[in-house]
């Protein structure tokens, strides 16, 4: 297992950040997320709950043991403090709690699932840090999808494709924002059901799934396929575990998405 330091540990309203990789909106959190070993923030806005510093806990909303999850999440940051060098020692998968609440905000059910045959993805409990991502975002993926992304990178390089990742994990709160903004755009659900899957069914909840540009190509658009850098991974990905999950009349009611690739089984 990696060190604690390279890990997003994952509680299931709550997610605990390794110190040093979240930017500051404040010169209040500047000063704390400097220092912090650990800082946890909220996963349904992303807010930034509290610091972990060497001399105690910081709080940086008001109230915050009334915080929702807040317990549990303590409990996982004492596990942290007690084997900091060692991190979580097994990785699991977390609850698939609160998701008909996710769904009913859609107007949606589980006949979702059975109607277009996606199965519930569980997020995991904790992810290792891959890199950083096209707009310098930690890229969170699990261990061996990390080492595997590492490795395809590194690989495609050699042969001189740059492959950046576009997004990685994305948590099943972060998923509903996704609907709510497109939401507020003028989109309808069913239209927004083309490109994302509904929370609790996106392959990128699992930690193994990832979305990939390369240099001067827009994210997310089907003419990444006219690049090298998909001819490359077309070729190639394979080998590193990656397959391509929605390509053309894919039986999921998902647009053709040549940019989307899964390491290991669904």
């Amino acid at each position: 297992m990696r060190p604690s330091s390279h890990q997003l540990v994952n509680t299931p309203g709550i997610e605990i950040w390794p110190g040093g990789l979240l930017r500051a909106r404040s010169n209040h959190d500047a000063r704390a997320l400097a220092r912090a070993r650990h800082v946890l923030r909220r996963k349904r806005d992303g807010t930034y709950l509290a610091a972990d510093l060497p001399e105690g806990l910081l709080a940086l909303v008001p109230r915050l043991r009334r915080e929702d999850g807040i317990e549990a999440a303590l409990a996982v940051l004492d596990h942290l403090s007690e084997h900091r060098r060692a991190g979580i020692d097994a990785i699991g998968e977390l609850p698939l709690d609160r998701l008909q609440d996710r769904l009913e905000a859609l107007g949606l059910d589980h006949a979702y699932g059975e109607r277009t045959g996606l199965p519930l993805v569980a997020e995991p409990t904790a992810l290792t840090l891959a890199g950083f991502d096209r707009y310098r975002r930690p890229l969170w993926l699990v261990s061996a999808a990390a080492r595997a992304w590492r490795s395809m990178q590194a690989a495609a390089l050699h042969d001189n494709v740059v492959l950046e990742a576009i997004s990685g994990y994305r948590s099943h709160d972060y998923q509903l924002g996704i609907f709510e903004r497109k939401l507020a755009r003028g989109l309808t659900v069913a239209e927004i059901l083309t490109v994302n899957a509904a929370p609790g069914y996106s392959e990128h909840h699992s930690g193994r799934a990832l979305d990939i540009g390369t240099l001067e190509e827009p994210p997310a658009e089907e003419s990444f396929e006219r690049t090298v850098a998909f001819t490359w991974l077309r070729d190639n990905a394979s080998a590193y575990g990656f397959v391509m999950s929605y390509p053309r009349d894919n039986p999921y009611g998902i647009v053709y998405e040549p940019w989307h690739w899964r390491f290991g089984e669904p």
